[in-house]
């Protein structure tokens, strides 16, 4: 379904991003598995592929930084000569009441979160206008759609993800690039399994479906996206959450 294609997947050491690079990789893609610290395990995401006969390599750099990213995309092209799939998923939290969040950590998040989705897509413009094709796959969170209590910082970076989704829709819909968005819920991930089990119990209580989501879940709806099966669907967010967010 992917085969001959390249994919980029941002934060993909773990969690979702993991998810995601395998499943793609499953469809015939070679994936680029980005980290930014978690060398080790982004080298694990590359041999799990590699032991199942898909094809990956990993590449460490901090999205959220812009020269960074330019590099990274310049050697990437100069190494396989295209790239036709970009799925923006690196992102962190510093949870906190509003009144007691650092700037520090405000800006960490929006640029991790939010900064690093223009990153890639403005270093990555002038080749898929070029060619006049392109997936991406950017992943918000329920949190951007609805807001949260404690999460000032990571909402607004998932809001803005979500309004950069649209704008790019729109934006490159005539030249054959697709922009899309997925709104993971309650997710099994590294993020989720420090929380307590009282707030994990409370949270499950607001789920119609009953149950955290596998990083699995939204894996498949990044594969749709990617795929020729959603060439006609740009600026969409669809909330991957158990009917959290209906």
């Amino acid at each position: 379904m992917l085969d001959n294609k390249v994919a980029l997947v941002t934060g993909a050491s773990r969690g979702i991003g993991r998810a995601v690079a395998v499943k793609l990789a499953a469809n015939g893609a070679h994936v680029i598995v980005n980290y930014n610290q978690s060398k080790e395990k982004a080298e694990e995401v590359v041999q799990e592929i590699l032991a199942k006969g898909g094809q990956a390599e990993s590449y460490a750099c901090d999205v959220a930084d812009y020269q960074a990213v330019g590099d990274m995309i310049q050697d990437l092209l100069a190494k396989h000569g295209h790239i036709d799939i970009l799925v923006n998923n690196a992102g962190i939290t510093r949870d906190q009441f509003i009144g007691k969040i650092n700037e520090a950590d405000y800006d960490l998040v929006m640029n991790t979160n939010c900064k690093s989705c223009f990153n890639t897509m403005h270093h990555l413009a002038a080749h898929f206008l070029e060619r006049k094709s392109g997936r991406v796959i950017n992943l918000t969170s329920t949190s951007g759609v609805l807001g949260n209590v404690a999460q000032a910082n990571y909402a607004a970076s998932k809001a803005g993800i979500i309004g950069l989704t649209k704008t790019m829709g729109r934006e490159w819909a005539s030249r054959g690039i697709t922009v899309n968005a997925i709104a993971p819920g309650f997710i099994r991930t590294d993020m989720t399994e420090v929380l307590s089990d009282k707030i994990k119990e409370k949270t499950i209580a607001r789920i119609p479906m009953q149950r955290i989501g596998e990083p699995e879940d939204v894996a498949g709806m990044a594969a749709f996206f990617a795929s020729d099966e959603a060439g006609y669907i740009t600026g969409q967010i669809i909330c991957v959450d158990g009917g959290m967010a209906i």
